[in-house]
């Protein structure tokens, strides 16, 4: 544990500012190759932005008529080095994209405005051998091993042509992958801790000043107002949403660097399709949205790009918002869709790099590293990203921190599994054939939950638990106090939110009552917790 005097302090190497997947990732990454680490979230972990994400490791295929090759190229070929890594909450996916010749550009792409130059009777439409174009250089840039590459789909027989309109008769399927975000940064935040990283939640940076060569970073626990100082020899900004506040008003530097926030809001439906695939659907206003199977019995739309001004305003999917999903995915289906059928919405801000884009949609996705040494001790500032290039992100900050450490060991995160993915690609149904046989009292919607939550460790949870009883209370919809408790002894979950938002998505299946029921439980757990630490 870390001291908890003012006065007297300890160093560390590095310090973590920020506890979603690049903070956690960088964090993991350093502390395997030797750094001593300590990491501060203000709030839980993947809170934000990492927790409302459209939950795909994907190229990006759409950033193709952007000419960001090298980002698309690096995404495309972390799909699969994540994929190995952790097969319990990633799995692949097939993309369904629906061809008709209304589709078009967004105006502001360069690939619009060469087409607009060179086949200017196009009008901005996005012709089948464009597309076709793409999806080549999306199934060869990453160099693809696992993934099965495009293919040609009539829609008048296959099964993913039925929830479609008539007009609808051909489309493109490629593969992408799936990731369950918030569940990536609560691994890579333990693994970090297993190997040696200290990691706070609910601890808030409230100032770091250089000392000399040092900072001097002064915490606060934000349940109980107790403070706590500690030094590092370098500090990483990566505060999301929250980086230009955390440079201006917590290291209180001059940087002309900046972060655009965009925000992305997500509906969920009732299911609105019977099979597996996914649907990428592109509008007559050039740009795309998926329609995802999601969790079992829903279906997840999205996503939006809006300007978010205030990082302090919480973003929430307006009504506008989900009447634009809506009214596009209607414009797919043949049912239309209103918001009786939405039971569910969640938003994000995405903290991209500012490049002076002319509008949210067109700005990019790529991330900027940017080390300040003015004054003293280095302070590495993180600006964007996405969730798909998340360790290379983390490899790359290292590759600068490496600047100021230079005996560190070199890259190691490729491949190596995170918590519960010590397991091949392909085991996911053997792994919950054995639970079931060790568990006869589990439902398959119950053990196929805990093998994706949990992969190899769900065994573990279970124990030599006989009977559904010997798990202790139900809380609902297979949520049990056994479950709870590992989530409070092992993945920093306090607070039922944690349980049922981030840690799972159960709170789409429990009702207000019963998740009332989850919090009340777990205060009291979490005091009977502090008072044995005593």
């Amino acid at each position: 544990m870390l001291q908890t005097s003012l006065e007297t302090t300890r160093t560390v190497d590095l310090f973590v500012i920020g506890g979603g997947i690049n903070g956690c990732g960088i964090a993991r990454d350093a502390v395997g190759r030797g750094l001593s680490v300590a990491l501060a979230e203000m709030n839980d972990l993947a809170s934000a932005t990492s927790s409302a994400s459209t939950k795909l490791f994907h190229g990006g295929l759409r950033y193709l008529e952007y000419f960001e090759f090298h980002l698309v190229r690096e995404s495309l070929r972390e799909r699969e080095t994540l994929l190995q890594a952790m097969p319990h909450i990633s799995w692949p996916m097939r993309f369904v994209l629906p061809y008709h010749q209304d589709m078009r550009f967004e105006n502001a792409t360069p690939t619009s405005k060469l087409l607009n130059t060179v086949m200017p009777w196009m009008k901005g439409r996005r012709p089948a051998w464009l597309i076709r174009l793409g999806l080549f250089l999306y199934d060869n840039l990453g160099g693809r091993k696992i993934l099965p590459g495009t293919t040609t789909v009539d829609l008048t027989k296959d099964p993913a042509g039925i929830p479609l309109k008539d007009k609808f008769k051909r489309a493109y399927e490629y593969s992408d992958c799936w990731i369950e975000d918030s569940r990536l940064v609560v691994l890579n935040a333990r693994d970090a801790e297993a190997r040696g990283a200290d990691v706070m939640t609910r601890t808030k940076v409230v100032s770091a000043t250089r000392e000399a060569d040092l900072w001097r970073v002064t915490l606060r626990d934000t349940d109980t107002g107790a403070e706590q100082v500690l030094m590092a020899k370098m500090l990483v900004n990566a505060g999301g949403p929250w980086v230009r506040d955390v440079i201006q008003n917590t290291v209180r530097i001059n940087s002309t660097e900046g972060v655009r926030l965009v925000r992305g809001s997500h509906i969920v439906t009732r299911k609105l399709f019977d099979h597996g695939k996914c649907y990428f659907f592109q509008g007559e206003d050039g740009r795309i949205i998926f329609a995802i199977p999601y969790e079992t019995d829903f279906t997840l739309i999205g996503t939006t790009d809006q300007e978010h001004g205030d990082v302090a305003v919480k973003p929430t999917a307006t009504e506008a918002e989900q009447d634009y999903l809506l009214n596009f995915a209607s414009n797919y289906f043949k049912q239309d869709l209103s918001r009786d059928d939405v039971v569910w919405t969640y938003s994000g801000v995405r903290p991209l790099y500012d490049d002076g884009a002319k509008s949210a949609t067109a700005a990019t996705r790529d991330y900027v590293l940017s080390v300040d040494t003015a004054g003293g001790a280095p302070l590495l500032n993180v600006f964007g990203g996405k969730i798909t290039t998340y360790r290379r992100l983390a490899e790359s900050a290292m590759e600068k921190i490496g600047a100021f450490f230079p005996d560190l060991k070199g890259p190691w995160t490729a491949g190596v599994p995170l918590p519960g993915g010590d397991f091949p690609v392909n085991d996911v149904l053997r792994l919950v054939g054995e639970l079931k046989i060790a568990h006869p009292y589990l439902s398959d919607f119950w053990a196929i939950r805990l093998v994706r939550a949990y992969g190899t460790e769900a065994a573990t949870i279970l124990g030599d638990a006989a009977t559904e009883s010997d798990l202790g209370q139900a809380f609902g919809a297979t949520l049990t106090e056994r479950e709870i408790n590992w989530l409070m002894d092992h993945e920093y979950a306090r607070t039922a939110e944690d349980v049922v938002w981030r840690r799972s998505k159960l709170g789409l299946r429990l009702s207000p009552e019963q998740i009332k029921t989850l919090n009340d439980w777990m205060a009291d757990a979490g005091q009977a917790r502090r008072d044995a630490a005593e």
